[in-house]
Parts: C-alpha cells; sequence; structure tokens
C-alpha cells in the first residue's frame, strides 16, 4: 500500500506501483491496507504510536472516526475526543452508524453496534463493554514510602454503555460502572478502586451543522479527553476512571476547530448504588483551539502536522495542593490558569511533539484568607525516527520533560508545577511514584511492532532530577518525606519496558516491567530500589 501526505488528507491504494496524485506531496509504502491491529486499543499520543494509520484506514469498515475531516489522521486525537480505535478508551467518540448496512458486518458483536429502531434506521442504539482484569506487583512500593513490601494487588472493573441515536442531531449516551479490588500486602483500596454500580457517564448531545462546521453541545456527566495526555488524561491506574459534570461545546471546520468546556468533578466516594455526586470544588474549565498547519518541508520531506493553543482552568485541593515545608506542609486550596501550546507533527521517517504550559494562580492555605501566587511552568518534548516500510515498524527517539519546582517553605510565590488531573500513566513513569513536578526527565524511547502489528514492544529508560534541589519529591499522593534530609539533584533511573499483544479483535494483553534504581542520596534519605510488574487483560466490544 503505498500512503500520500499533504495538507488536508491523505491518500492511499492498495498498489505500490500507483503513480501519486498531484494532490499527494510524498508517498510511504507499507505492507498491508488493513488497520493495523494493535491499533484497536490505543493509547494518547499521537507520536509513537505502534503503527502508522492511513487516512483510508479511518473510514469505515476499518475505522471509526467521525466526520472529522482532517482531524481524523492517526488515531483521531486532535479531533478532541480522545484516542479513537476499532474499540478504544473512548466508546462514546465511535461512529458505528456504517453498520446501517448489514453487508458491511463481519463480527460476532456488530448487531450490538447498531439496532434500528425505526424502519428508516435513523433512530438506533448501540452497545459498548469492557472489561478489565489488572494486577501488579510491587516490591517496595513508592520508594518504600506506601504499603508493605513485595506488594501484590488485584483490580477488576466492568464499563458498559448504551448509545441512543434520535436522529442526527441528538444523542444520549450512558455508561454503568462497578468495580473490585484485593490483593496481599495491598493498600490504597478507596472508592477509585472499589465501586458499586453507578453512573460513570450520562449525557445529552445536539449536533449538526453551524457555519459551515459540525457543532456539537454534550452536557452531564461525561468522559473529557481534549488535552495533551501529559497534562490530564483518564485516571488509569485506579478502577474508576476521571468523569466530569457539566457542559462542553465544539465546532469542526476543514482546517480549523474549537472547543469550549465548564466542569465539576465526579465525586466517587460514596459506598451504595448510585450514589455518586458532584464535587463543586474541583473544577475544570476552559478552550482549546486546534489548527492543521500548512504544509513545509524538512529535510526534502513533507510535514503534516497540527497546533494546539489552549486554556485550562483548575480548582482543586487534597494532598496534590499542598505547600511543603522543611517540616510538614500547608494544607489548602489551589486554583490554576494553564495557558499552553502543542506542535506535533509526522513526516515520512520522523515524528515530533513540542508543548509548553505556564501556570498562573494562587494558593490559599485553610483556614486563612492569605493567598500565594502561583507561577509555574512545564515543557514537554518528544522527537525520533521511524522506519515506516519495514516490517518491525520501529520507532527511535528520545523524550524530555520539564516541570518546574520551588523550596520548601511557605514564603513567595509557589513555582511547583503541578497535574492534579492524572496525566497518562505510562507518559512518564509506568511505576507513578514520581509526580510530574519539580522534575527533569530524559529518556531514549525504543519501539518494535513486529507479527503483522499483533504485538509492540516499547523500552524507555527515563533519568530524573530535581528541577530545584530544594523542593520537595512527589508522588501521585503528594510530596515524599524522608527520615533524613536528601540532598542533591538526582532521583535515579527508571528502564521500564511493555508488550502489547492484540489477541483478536476484542482481547489485548499488555505487560509492564520496570525497575526504580533510586540514587545514592535518595538511599541514604531512606528511599529505596524497587521492581514493578503489572499485567492487564483487557475485553472490549
Amino acid at each position: 500500500m503505498a500512503l500520500g501526505i499533504c495538507t488536508s488528507r491523505l491518500a492511499a491504494a492498495a498498489d505500490p506501483s500507483t503513480v501519486p496524485t498531484a494532490n499527494s506531496a510524498e508517498w510511504i509504502h507499507v505492507s498491508s491496507t488493513e488497520r493495523p491491529p494493535i491499533q484497536n486499543y490505543p493509547h494518547a499520543g499521537v507520536v509513537g504510536q505502534p503503527r502508522r494509520v492511513v487516512a483510508s484506514q479511518n473510514h469505515a469498515p476499518q475505522g471509526r472516526q467521525g466526520p472529522w475531516g482532517a482531524f481524523s489522521y492517526g488515531n483521531g486525537e486532535s479531533a478532541g475526543f480522545g484516542p479513537v480505535g476499532r474499540y478504544g478508551v473512548a466508546p462514546w467518540a465511535e461512529d458505528w452508524s456504517f453498520l446501517r448496512d448489514k453487508k458491511r458486518r463481519d463480527d460476532l458483536f456488530d448487531p450490538l453496534k447498531f439496532i434500528a429502531l425505526n424502519d428508516a434506521k435513523t433512530i438506533w442504539l448501540s452497545f459498548s463493554g469492557e472489561t478489565r482484569l489488572r494486577n501488579w506487583y510491587e516490591e517496595t512500593p513508592f520508594l518504600g514510602k506506601k504499603g508493605g513490601s513485595n506488594s501484590g494487588r488485584f483490580g477488576v472493573r466492568n464499563l458498559y454503555g448504551a448509545d441512543l441515536h434520535l436522529g442526527e442531531h441528538v444523542r444520549l449516551f450512558g455508561q454503568l460502572i462497578n468495580a473490585d479490588a484485593g490483593g496481599w500486602k495491598g493498600f490504597g483500596y478507596n472508592t477509585t478502586y472499589r465501586k458499586r454500580l453507578d453512573l460513570q457517564q450520562a449525557f445529552i448531545e445536539f449536533k449538526g451543522k453551524l457555519a459551515g462546521a459540525q457543532t456539537g453541545f454534550m452536557f452531564g456527566r461525561q468522559q473529557f479527553l481534549d488535552a495533551p495526555s501529559y497534562v490530564l488524561y483518564n485516571r488509569e491506574t485506579p478502577n474508576v476512571p476521571l468523569s466530569w459534570n457539566g457542559g462542553r461545546i465544539y465546532a469542526i471546520w476543514p482546517n480549523i476547530r474549537v472547543d469550549a468546556f465548564d466542569f465539576v468533578q465526579t465525586k466517587t466516594d460514596a459506598t451504595l448504588m448510585f450514589h455518586d455526586t458532584e464535587d463543586y470544588n474541583t473544577r475544570l474549565y476552559g478552550g482549546d483551539i486546534t489548527a492543521l498547519v500548512p504544509q513545509f518541508s524538512i529535510g526534502g520531506e513533507t510535514v503534516h502536522s497540527f497546533l494546539d493553543i489552549f486554556y485550562y482552568g483548575y480548582r482543586y485541593g487534597g494532598s496534590l495542593s499542598v505547600v511543603p515545608l522543611v517540616s510538614g506542609a500547608l494544607k489548602g486550596t489551589s486554583s490554576r490558569g494553564n495557558v499552553g501550546f502543542r506542535w506535533y507533527g509526522t513526516a515520512a521517517s520522523f515524528e515530533y511533539s513540542f508543548g509548553g504550559l505556564y501556570q498562573d494562580g494562587t494558593f490559599q492555605k485553610s483556614g486563612s484568607a492569605k493567598k500565594s501566587d502561583v507561577q509555574a511552568y512545564s515543557v514537554n518534548t518528544i522527537v525520533g525516527y521511524r522506519h515506516t516500510p519495514s516490517p518491525l515498524h520501529p520507532f527511535i527517539g528520545v523524550q524530555a520533560d520539564l516541570y518546574s519546582g520551588g523550596a520548601n517553605g511557605a514564603d513567595g510565590p509557589v513555582r511547583t508545577y503541578m497535574a492534579p488531573f492524572n496525566p497518562q500513566t505510562n507518559y512518564l513513569d509506568t511505576t507513578t511514584y514520581i509526580q510530574p513536578s519539580n522534575l527533569v526527565s530524559l529518556s531514549p524511547v525504543l519501539s518494535v511492532t513486529p507479527w503483522k502489528g499483533f504485538a509492540s514492544i516499547q523500552f524507555k529508560v527515563p533519568f530524573m532530577w530535581r528541577e530545584n534541589a530544594d523542593g520537595a519529591i512527589w508522588n501521585s499522593s503528594g510530596p515524599y518525606t524522608f527520615s533524613k534530609t536528601y540532598h542533591g539533584g538526582y532521583i535515579g533511573v527508571v528502564p521500564q519496558a511493555s508488550l502489547k499483544l492484540q489477541l483478536n479483535r476484542h482481547l489485548t494483553w499488555q505487560i509492564y516491567g520496570a525497575r526504580f534504581m533510586a540514587s545514592n542520596g535518595l538511599h541514604t534519605a531512606g528511599g529505596k530500589s524497587g521492581s514493578y510488574a503489572q499485567s492487564n487483560v483487557v475485553f472490549r466490544f
């Protein structure tokens, strides 16, 4: 198959000898016209995907992207609804309307994906489901600061949904969740791990063409993935994903799209069925503009890229809002504004993503009217080479991330960058022992996808330092405290690998392994090195 990349679309043909059209800027030969099976379970991040996806593979009956034009590129993440595959992390964003034609059905579960409720087939119902079995082993959890040594945990969750389309302009989506967890020497089994049956999502969407754009308004409890996955994502490690309550409006033109939203987080601490409510103290609001960048060339290769410009407002409390002191911590509430950009793209032999973000706002100590200013930032980059024609589809690159930090103390501005809404777990560190705060991380990245795309193997070795050598080291629950003072900037290195097997369209098995190798200074302070392993078996339809 030949792949052509141009400013507004990709062209594909099964015959490698096909002559490119005048609109095709370049052609890449790949080995199959089928959608790569490993893409059935896509993760966020267009750079470093297991395999390239051609535009024609994003259309029925292979892809599930909606009418998003140029924003259907790759896994469709640039459209703002998260990564979309055959069965992905956002079933509400998948378009199954092509199954109106029964001749296109080729799967046992296809009858559940399009159920006509009237003769014209304009009112229809689609069911979706996921069951995930996850178990993980930790030799010294969180540098030896949580749980017990040689801890093993197990989690199971079920997410089952229904998508009711009432013609072209109205639809209702609902999703149920229940979950449980157990293990030996386990810890942290709160209501994000153990959940009695409740509503994970329940929203109504009105959509149609307005001013030449595909426009929609979504209101209710919903998933939100319209952000770089290293900024906020879906709460992958616990059983209960993040969900939000409020409204979102979007408009998608051929080469530009806009999105605005205002949410409060779902409060999941109820122990009874259907008792989740809204947490009005935790807010997420803002907007995003994504534009298709006009084509240009680097080294004779045409680049297909997108530019995001965004503003996200946060209000949150809890352990990630504290200000660490030399002894103890100040508790309070953070209100942060995040202004940033991300420019990402692909060419015939390379891929890249460059992002930057500035945080301002205030921190208010509990029980006090006094406020401290917030002045923080992050820089996130990855760039690499991909040999698309190879049967192994190798990608080799470098990932570099910088998150500002501040000295421990109550005086002056708060300079530590915070990501309170669960960035993608495996973007930075599989173990989750290190939070993206007061951190410099540099890692080589290598991946191969052999066996015609049914397996993907990735290796990373992030070296980590404190950005501010007088500031705290953070984990996903707050700042670490050690028995002795930790001196020096170097934290350690975390060699890690993942193997993903797409056993069939519906069943994946992913295995992670990592070794957290703490620095000598961290060992002296009381931190511990340790091994980490995780296994996930996921069934989706």
